[in-house]
């Protein structure tokens, strides 16, 4: 399975320009713990860094900082991790596994974000596959048995 068929299509982004308030208040309206911080080239979106909650937390709320003077850029992590959209979800998770993070901006052949893939999402899919799995046996022993009949 491909990361391009489990990766959400519909990524929460925001630009580094942005105040830090800015992100907290499109990370409560999109219902994430994460935004993609993204350059504009052309029509495109290219992943610049990301911000999550827990970035705001640590860095902005924990250091009573100003959330309205610090910007977006100042807190994320620059250069995010990525994977690219036909890398295996065995890719993926080695990714993540090495880097110590639990999601991914996935980029196209340009560099382009085309998607978001979390932890949760590699374990829904490798829940689906092992379910599947599952049914092996049963369905063997079944048609066994019927040939046997």
């Amino acid at each position: 399975m491909r990361v391009a068929d489990i990766c959400s299509r519909d990524v929460a982004c925001i630009e580094a320009d942005a105040s830090v308030r800015e992100a907290a208040l499109e990370m409560r309206r999109r219902h994430v713990g994460s935004l993609v911080v993204v350059d504009r080239r052309d029509a495109e979106r290219v992943p610049r860094g990301i911000v999550t909650d827990r970035d705001l937390v640590v860095d902005v709320l924990a250091m009573d900082a100003d959330a309205e003077a610090l910007t977006v850029a100042d807190v994320m992590t620059r250069q995010p991790i990525t994977c690219n959209e036909h890398d295996s979800m065995y890719e993926a998770i080695d990714i993540m596994r090495v880097r110590c993070v639990r999601r991914l901006p996935v980029v196209g052949a340009r560099g382009q974000l085309t998607g978001l893939v979390s932890a949760n999402d590699l374990n829904s899919a490798l829940g689906s596959c092992l379910r599947e799995l599952a049914q092996v046996a049963p369905r063997s022993t079944a048609r066994e048995a019927e040939r046997r009949a």
